[in-house]
């Protein structure tokens, strides 16, 4: 199985924090649990977001990434696109040179956190180095963890104009667009190139999948995300991603595949992210 969407490091994002206490423990801590998580939930490849706003000689956020857990072959790494930076020049000959390297599996574009729509001209650069070195732009959707977000810009309906003019760039919705699922859904099913994750439906620890007060938030997901994917008729263009240490892998695995009927798991957990991601041939 592989996890699509996890984080390692802090994003770094305007009125985030570290996003979980564990992220600001030592590198060491954070592998422990992270691949004990990994073992209990049959977890084989993660792969981890970077972080934003990094120094010019990091133009992608994934050298800490790289220099703390780069050694470990079940870990990918995942670049920052940055909007701020996206039209000057220098900046993204340095995002062409990092990624001719072939350690970078995806570019993250975080939607709402920083006030760009996915049609601003500053995300056109790396829509064509992405289309260039093969690799997806996953797109934040949907609510955000901060309240200096605008969330006008990542409604998911946003893509679909970029998906139109970019063709040959491939692109994931992260988290379905929640709470904007049937949209994001929509998206989906009328563009071939574009994806949906279905990562941090839910926050929260063990107790949230037991807790009695919580079942009618578990079953009113249960049932908008079961027809978000009916309604896309795509099964092959969901991956898995839990969004850790924002959820427990395990749980947030049995949840999602209690969702997905049977016959498309081997799809969602694992098939259609070694092919987006192109992760035999890296």
């Amino acid at each position: 199985m592989i996890d699509t969407h996890i984080h390692l490091v802090p994003p770094r994002l305007p009125g985030t924090g570290s996003l979980s206490p564990l992220l600001a423990e030592p590198a060491s801590t954070v592998l422990a649990r992270l691949l004990a998580e990994m073992q209990a939930a049959g977890i084989t490849q993660v792969l981890a977001m970077g972080e934003w706003n990094t120094p010019a000689q990091d133009p992608l956020g994934i050298l800490r990434t790289l220099q703390l857990f780069g050694n470990r072959p079940e870990i990918r790494v995942i670049g920052v696109a940055d909007p701020v930076r996206g039209d000057d020049p220098e900046h993204l000959r340095r995002c062409d040179e990092a990624l001719a390297s072939g350690r970078v599996v995806a570019l993250k574009a975080y939607l709402g956190y920083l006030h760009y729509a996915p049609a601003d001209p500053n995300y056109r650069g790396y829509y064509e180095l992405a289309a260039k070195h093969r690799i997806p732009v996953i797109f934040h959707t949907g609510d955000t963890y901060s309240p200096d977000a605008k969330l006008k810009f990542a409604h998911p309906l946003g893509v679909d104009e970029v998906a139109v003019d970019h063709p040959e760039t491939r692109f994931v919705l992260a988290h379905c667009g929640n709470p904007w699922l049937m949209d994001a859904a929509q998206v989906v099913y009328k563009n071939l190139n574009v994806w949906a994750d279905l990562s941090g439906l839910l926050v929260g620890d063990q107790q949230l999948f037991t807790d009695p007060d919580c079942q009618d938030l578990l079953a009113d997901l249960r049932a908008s995300l079961g027809r978000a994917f009916r309604y896309a008729e795509r099964p092959n263009r969901f991956v898995f991603g839990s969004d850790w240490p924002l959820i427990p892998m395990a749980a947030y695995r049995d949840f999602i595949a209690s969702v997905i009927p049977p016959l498309y798991h081997e799809q969602i957990f694992l098939e259609n992210a070694r092919l987006l991601f192109r992760l035999d041939s890296r």
